[in-house]
């Protein structure tokens, strides 16, 4: 698989998430209401877990190294707190709403808007906010191989069937647009910056995106609300913070 063009681990992982939603879509109308939120409930659970996965490489070796024993957390807290800001001041969750509610007016006639944009900000917030999402675009850039996009491929896949069972199809397969987006654009970074991310880095960034994993899982499973599209910011500001502490 190495052989094959810069993104197609990406077009992979879009064709996976079209298909999954589409047969979801056809599922669903065959599922009691019962069963689809059962579904999304084991979707949240799993999403947790995946989350707190993630959010544990805050305590990497290499990350304490870089930037001091005690400070990775801060790196964090940092990044969360001022991600969030910008996101809230961006306009990030309403922008995410609009965009959905444009989607729906377009090719979704019939359908339900509030279940459309729900389903599309949350299936886009978790397919693009996995660590996968971001290392995996990045080999994919590197040519260093497919193997992660092809694994985040798999499990999007039957995660666009459950969330297409208790959406709809349309907002799910909709979500396709923010990862083709949103990994094309991390792609692209890895095609020009090379491997300039440290093993610290990565592992800040792998831990915020953990936390916002959590944030989905919550509102997947009613618990809070949380708008985590507007903490997406913090993705970026990680690696920075921890450049900024490895030089003091």
């Amino acid at each position: 698989m190495n052989d094959l063009f810069v993104g197609a681990g990406t077009v992979l992982n879009v064709v996976c998430i079209v298909a999954g939603a589409i047969i979801g879509g056809l599922l669903g109308n065959r599922l009691s209401n019962r069963l689809r939120e059962l579904v999304t409930d084991v979707l949240g659970l799993v999403t947790l877990l995946v989350g707190i996965m993630s959010a544990w490489l805050i305590s990497s070796a290499q990350l304490n190294d870089e930037v001091g024993d005690g400070f990775a957390i801060l790196v964090l807290l940092g990044a969360l707190l001022i991600g969030g800001i910008l996101g809230t001041w961006l306009k990030i969750t309403e922008r995410f709403d609009s965009v959905g509610a444009f989607l729906n007016s377009k090719f979704n006639s019939g359908g339900e808007s509030a279940k459309f944009i729900e389903g599309f900000v949350s299936a886009s917030l978790l397919f693009v906010v996995g660590p996968l999402a971001i290392m995996g675009s990045i080999s994919d850039g590197l040519g260093t191989g497919l193997d992660q996009l092809v694994l985040k491929s798999s499990l999007d896949f039957f995660a666009a069937m459950a969330f297409a069972a208790s959406f709809g199809a349309f907002g799910v397969a909709a979500s396709a647009l923010s990862v083709g987006s949103y990994q094309g654009l991390f792609t692209l970074v890895g095609v020009l910056a090379g491997s300039a991310l440290s093993v610290a880095q990565i592992d800040a960034l792998t831990a915020t995106g953990g936390v916002l994993l959590i944030g989905v899982g919550l509102r997947l499973l009613a618990i809070k609300q949380v708008k985590v599209a507007d903490l997406l910011p913090a993705l970026l500001i990680a690696p920075l913070l921890v450049s900024l502490l490895a030089r003091i």
